[in-house]
C-alpha cells in the first residue's frame, strides 16, 4: 500500500499533517528525514494524526510516532493497512490417517522429521495441548533461532490448532493443521495467518512468499519420510538409514509454529 489514488502514501500523510495538525510544508520539505517531533509536531497534532489514519485506513498509530520522520510513518501505516498475511498448503501422503496423525503430532520427534529443526523441547502438557520451545539449525550467519510454540490436536475433527508465544518478528502467527482420509492416503493442510511487526525485516507480502516456497519443500519432505515408514511397517521395504538433515533454514521456521 505505497500508493492511494496515484499518489505516494508520504504525500498524503504530509497533507494530512500540513491540512490537519499546522505543519509547516516547507519545513517538511527542508527536513525530510525529520522527526515529527522535531518539525514541531505536540502531543495534539499527533492525536489528530492518529485521529485521520484510523478513520482512513483503520490503522493505530503508536505514541513513539513522535519519533518517527514522515516516510517512516508512511511505513508504519502501509505495514499495518496490508492485509495480514494467509497462506494455505497440502499434500497428500500415500500414508494411513493413523500413522501421519501420530507421526506429525509427535513434536520431540520433529527434527526427524522437519530439516529445519535441530531441537524441539517440551516444555509443558495439559489435556490435548502441549507447549514447546523450537530451535532451528543454524542459518548462514550461525543464528540459532529458537521460540516456544503451543499447539493444541484434535482427534475427533482431524485438526489442530497451533500459535506461537514468542512471536519474534510477528505481530502474530496461528496455523491450522487439518488431515482428511482420501482414496489414495491422507491429505494434510496447513492454513497459515499472521502479520509482520512493523521492526520486522520482512513484511506480510514477503512472509507469504516465503512461507509458500519454505511450506512446499517441507510438505514434500514429510511426505516422503512417512511413505517410506508406511512402507516399511507394510514390509514392502527394509528400514533405511534416516536422511542426513541439513543444517540451516529461513531464519523465521515460517513453515509452521
Amino acid at each position: 500500500m505505497t500508493v492511494t489514488d496515484g499518489r505516494s502514501l508520504t504525500a498524503e500523510i504530509t497533507d494530512i499533517l500540513v491540512t490537519n495538525c499546522g505543519l509547516d510544508p516547507a519545513a517538511a520539505s527542508r527536513a525530510p528525514a525529520a522527526s515529527l517531533q522535531e518539525l514541531g509536531m505536540d502531543s495534539l497534532a499527533l492525536l489528530e494524526l492518529t485521529a485521520v489514519v484510523a478513520d482512513r485506513w483503520q490503522v493505530s498509530i503508536p505514541e513513539q510516532a513522535a519519533q518517527l520522520s514522515i516516510p517512516a510513518v508512511a511505513d508504519l501505516v502501509a505495514r499495518r493497512a496490508d492485509p495480514p498475511g494467509h497462506t494455505e498448503n497440502s499434500i497428500v501422503i500415500a500414508a494411513p490417517l493413523e500413522l501421519v496423525w501420530s507421526v506429525t503430532n509427535d513434536v520431540a520427534g520433529w527434527p526427524d522429521l522437519f530439516t529445519e529443526y535441530a531441537r524441539a523441547e517440551i516444555l509443558d502438557r495439559a489435556g490435548d495441548t502441549v507447549r514447546f520451545r523450537l530451535t532451528m539449525h543454524p542459518d548462514e550467519n550461525g543464528v540459532a533461532w529458537s521460540w516456544v510454540s503451543e499447539r493444541t490436536v484434535d482427534p475427533a475433527s482431524g485438526q489442530v490448532r497451533a500459535r506461537r508465544v514468542e512471536t519474534g518478528p510477528f505481530e502474530y502467527m496461528r496455523i491450522h493443521w487439518t488431515y482428511t482420509e482420501q482414496p489414495d492416503g491422507t491429505r494434510m493442510t496447513w492454513v497459515q495467518d499472521f502479520a509482520m511487526k512493523p521492526s520486522a525485516p520482512v513484511d506480510d507480502a514477503g512472509m507469504t512468499e516465503r512461507i509458500n516456497t519454505n511450506s512446499v519443500v517441507q510438505l514434500a519432505v514429510i511426505k516422503d519420510r512417512l511413505e517410506r515408514l508406511a512402507r516399511e511397517r507394510a514390509g514392502v521395504v527394509p528400514p533405511a538409514t534416516p536422511t542426513p538433515v541439513p543444517a540451516g533454514g529461513t531464519g523465521t521456521g515460517a513453515d509452521d509454529e
